[in-house]
């Protein structure tokens, strides 16, 4: 979020610059436009972590798969032999089933905050890696400034290609 701040305040800077200044020396500023979103879902980087987060989700998964199909199992069972069942065979079974659900419901939202926590960790170290990518594009290539949202960006301004080669090499 500062990060933004700080580039949209640099963009403002560089544009009132730009209208007091004159024309001929907006044509010397180089200036880059990189498409974020793209790269973060694109770069090998976000792929690897993803994979890093099912391996270490899927164990979990599939205990709340597990409980899910026990849950189903009872409740056919008890609509199965809701007759013959005694009463008080009949609120056990029930009491069961209600108690499964409760610890069903807790461990899947138990599950999806601790996913959604370790996915945040995993993509806010991606949007180092990109942003670092980035500073180093720029002073390689003699960028002044190099935007990360635009209403219109060129091809020649784009550099989001680049980026993902780079990000693809490291």
């Amino acid at each position: 979020m500062e990060s933004r701040r700080f580039i949209l305040k640099l963009a403002l800077m560089v544009l009132s610059t730009c209208a007091t200044t004159g024309l001929t020396h907006a044509a010397e500023l180089k200036i880059g436009y990189v498409n974020a979103v793209k790269v973060i879902e694109e770069a090998p980087q976000g792929e690897s972590a993803l994979k890093k987060l099912e391996a270490e989700f899927a164990p979990r998964d599939k205990q709340i798969v597990a409980m899910q199909n026990k849950l189903k199992q009872l409740e056919s069972d008890l609509e199965k032999n809701a007759l013959v069942l005694k009463e008080a065979e009949h609120r056990s079974k029930e009491f069961e089933i209600v108690s499964l659900k409760r610890d069903l419901r807790r461990s899947t939202q138990e599950f999806r905050e601790d996913y959604n926590l370790r996915r945040n960790e995993e993509l806010a170290a991606l949007q180092k890696i990109v942003q670092k990518t980035i500073a180093e594009i720029a002073k390689q290539e003699n960028y002044d400034l190099i935007l990360e949202s635009a209403v219109y960006a060129g091809p020649k301004a784009d550099i989001t290609e680049q980026i993902l080669k780079k990000l693809g090499k490291k």
